[in-house]
């Protein structure tokens, strides 16, 4: 059996996420109150006529307070039974959540007469605490649309063909902002820029001749030897320590060129050591 907690800030994707899971073959429940969690685990291993069932819950802030406050024990409780158990938490910045609302002019579940929309974010963010800090994997949606966080709940939660540490190695481009989600991040803006080539500046480092300049660079070939070293020392250790996921981002200034190429190149490399390597590329259009 596996079993998907979703949970996070009001108008960060949960809708989404649930929608994902259950296109996906998950049996999908909204807003189960935390307290019936293990009893749920465990009438589905026993009732369910599914070989291997497939479950996702949405844990959030309608939830009693005390509910919440156990969230710890409770999923000690569901993981003792020998359940693959995976808590994903989405979230977004107050700006982007505060213009969500206002756009869909939903009420939050928190807000009330005395109690104005960013208070009730706010106080979500202590009230959702113990279900963070818990978290396996945690999406950013700030700078996601629908689409982009759909492939990226199937690409991190979805497409794992083995068990063990989930490891993303995704390019990005500092202008559009650092993933904050990202547990390594390494810059490579000091690196010549294809961008500069008139010849070169349309493509991105998924085409040939902007691979073939790079490839060329002496610098951009040490910077490759010494995070590649770094990874591929560190990387199983992360896994040692029964991380589910581990995301690595290398950056440039705008996320087509030298961090697209280096991505490429370094997913290619530790998917022959690694069991679970996805590669993905932030902010190529």
């Amino acid at each position: 059996m596996r079993l998907i907690i979703v949970s996070g800030r009001s108008g960060s994707g949960k809708s989404t996420a649930l929608d994902v899971l259950e296109d996906n073959g998950y049996y999908c429940i909204d807003n189960l109150p935390a307290g019936l969690l293990p009893e749920l685990a465990e009438r589905a291993l026993i009732h369910t006529e599914l070989a291997q069932p497939l479950v996702a819950v949405s844990i959030d802030a309608r939830n009693l307070p005390s509910h919440l406050t156990r969230f710890p024990e409770l999923l000690e409780d569901v993981r003792s039974k020998h359940i693959q158990c995976d808590v994903l938490y989405l979230d977004a910045d107050e700006e982007t959540l505060l213009k969500r609302f206002s756009e869909t002019r939903r009420r939050h579940p928190l807000s009330n007469a005395n109690r104005s929309l960013a208070e009730a974010i706010q106080d979500e963010t202590a009230l959702l605490g113990p279900i963070a800090d818990l978290a396996d994997l945690k999406i950013n949606t700030t700078n996601l649309n629908l689409y982009q966080l759909r492939d990226s709940i199937k690409l991190r939660l979805l497409n794992q063909p083995e068990p063990g540490t989930a490891f993303l190695v995704e390019s990005f481009g500092f202008k559009r902002g650092m993933p904050v989600d990202a547990d390594l991040v390494f810059d490579v803006r000091c690196l010549p820029n294809p961008y500069w080539k008139p010849e070169l500046r349309a493509q991105s480092g998924l085409d040939a001749p902007v691979a073939e300049y790079l490839a060329a660079q002496p610098d951009v070939e040490e910077m490759y030897q010494d995070i590649f070293t770094y990874l591929h020392k560190w990387l199983p250790r992360f896994a040692a320590s029964n991380r589910a996921y581990v995301t690595i981002a290398i950056g440039c200034t705008g996320g087509h060129h030298r961090s697209v190429y280096l991505t490429e190149r370094l997913g290619q490399a530790l998917q022959k050591t690694l069991k679970n390597v996805q590669v993905r590329h932030r902010d190529l259009t």
